[in-house]
């Protein structure tokens, strides 16, 4: 062991993760309930035991110096390591364990995906609790990152090509066109004319646009956007008694068809099914309870597939 790493309390470096994942002194105090004292005075010893000011202020901001941003990777993934080796365990009995699982997903896989799950847990696991946070629009996996959830789920096609965390497809889903039971200008098929002209119900969540949006976009597909949405579920409740006409997921769809009183057709346009991960950090791949719940995922995501299309 170095002379140096011997002189360092694992907790500046518990700090430098917050006040690098944070940017701020005030937050990261409150995020490792500590006071913003306390932080600041970590925060200098932090700059003479890297000889760098680490975050410097812009304007209202901390910005973390080329060093900081260096060291923001390796000193989440050494965090990491000795948390998993601090939270190791050789069983997980889910019948009589208790643990709290924070999911990070959309509310349409909330309903399609968690809902049986939870029903799942209320038989086999009645110990376990799940905490469902929504995903954050902007930076995908900032919550796995940061420690804030146990697993993310979304679209494989919103990580990107290098996806930088463990990861395993859980379903497929294609989508449909949804409109009003009773809409008077569709019948069971539906043009591209047609699709183009009627009123448009778009998803979008911030700036983050729908995924089949930027397919129709790619394919120079117009639309008559006059209302757009930030829940996948609640979307399709809005067609009810209107003209409009909305992408939805195939077995969100299906399940909200009667209460929503939709009809449901093929789209006039090819689309890619979106694909469905489940994310995860190195540090729980080998965490048995989390292991345990990621294998349940899989078994509910292979009943979902086994369903398919009604």
């Amino acid at each position: 062991m170095s002379e140096k790493l011997a002189n360092v309390d694992l907790n500046v470096l518990v700090a430098l993760d917050a006040l690098l994942a944070e940017r701020s002194v005030t937050r990261a105090a409150e995020r490792l309930m500590i006071g913003q004292s306390a932080m600041s005075s970590t925060l200098a010893r932090l700059r003479r035991l890297f000889d760098d000011p680490l975050l410097v202020r812009q304007g209202r901001v901390l910005v973390p110096t080329p060093l900081a941003e260096s060291l923001a990777a390796p000193v989440r993934e050494a965090l990491s390591i000795v948390e998993s080796v601090l939270a190791v365990r050789t069983d997980f009995d889910p019948t009589t364990d208790q643990r709290t699982f924070t999911i990070s997903a959309s509310d349409y896989i909330a309903l399609v995906l968690l809902r049986p799950l939870l029903e799942r847990l209320n038989e086999e696991a009645p110990n376990v609790r799940v905490n469902i946070l929504p995903i954050n629009p902007v930076g995908f996996t900032d919550a796995l990152r940061r420690n804030e959830t146990d697993l993310l789920i979304l679209p494989r096609e919103l990580l990107g090509a290098d996806v930088g965390y463990p990861h395993k497809t859980l379903f497929a889903d294609r989508y449909l066109v949804a409109v009003d039971r009773d809409h008077p200008e569709v019948g069971d098929v539906i043009t591209v004319e047609q699709f183009s002209a009627l009123p448009y119900l778009a998803y979008r969540a911030g700036a983050l646009i729908g995924l089949p949006e930027t397919q129709l976009d790619q394919q120079q597909i117009p639309r008559n956007l006059q209302v757009t949405a930030q829940s996948f579920v609640v979307a399709p409740f809005l067609l009810r008694g209107t003209g409009l006409i909305m992408l939805i997921h195939e077995r969100l769809g299906r399940l909200l068809a009667e209460q929503a009183r939709l009809r449901l057709l093929d789209p006039p346009m090819p689309l890619v099914a979106l694909q469905e991960v489940m994310v995860w950090t190195s540090r729980h791949t080998a965490d048995v309870g989390h292991q345990w719940l990621r294998g349940r995922l899989l078994e509910l995501a292979a009943e979902v597939t086994a369903g398919g299309s009604h």
